[in-house]
This record gives C-alpha cells, sequence and structure tokens, in this order.
C-alpha cells in the first residue's frame, strides 16, 4: 500500500468522527442557542470530532475490524461527551 492509499484509509476511517460531530455542533448551537452564543462551533465540532476518533480508535484496537455496531454506539457517546465538555461542562470557557 502507499502513502496515498494509507492517507485514503485514515481520511476515510476518521470522516464518520468528524461528520456526525459537525452536524451534531451545529444542532447544538441551534436549539441551544442563548446557552451556546459565548462557544464557538469549531471548538463544539472539535471536542466532538476528537472524542468520536478516539471511540473509532478504541472500537478498532478492542475488536480488531471497523465498523461494528458497539463502535459507532461509542462514536455517539463519545460525540456527546464531548459537546457537553466544551459547551456545558469544564471544559467551557
Amino acid at each position: 500500500m502507499g502513502f496515498l492509499d494509507a492517507l485514503d484509509h485514515l481520511l476515510n476511517f476518521l470522516l464518520p468522527a468528524v461528520a456526525v460531530a459537525a452536524l451534531t455542533a451545529g444542532l447544538a448551537k441551534l436549539l441551544w442557542r442563548q446557552a451556546l452564543a459565548g462557544v464557538a462551533w469549531q471548538r463544539l465540532a472539535g471536542h466532538a470530532a476528537a472524542g468520536g476518533a478516539l471511540a473509532l480508535l478504541a472500537g478498532l484496537a478492542l475488536q480488531g475490524r471497523d465498523g461494528r455496531m458497539s463502535t459507532w454506539l461509542a462514536l455517539v457517546v463519545a460525540n456527546a461527551v464531548g459537546l457537553w465538555w466544551a459547551g456545558f461542562g469544564p471544559g467551557r470557557r
């Protein structure tokens, strides 16, 4: 496998975490407009994407393959925790 193939695999592996994070951060900013007025969308999406990426990596490491339902559940939970941390929890500045 060449460098471009490996990069393609890595980006496709992380794409679900980034896409879900962008979507949920936008929806959170829309639903909790006043409560999240002081928090940038990029900050919310970044924390959610980081949590989702860690969940995907943990699922791959523990189960030996990508795409299991438990990994997707962990992605959703980690995304929600990242949004909470950046928007309402101790990570809010």
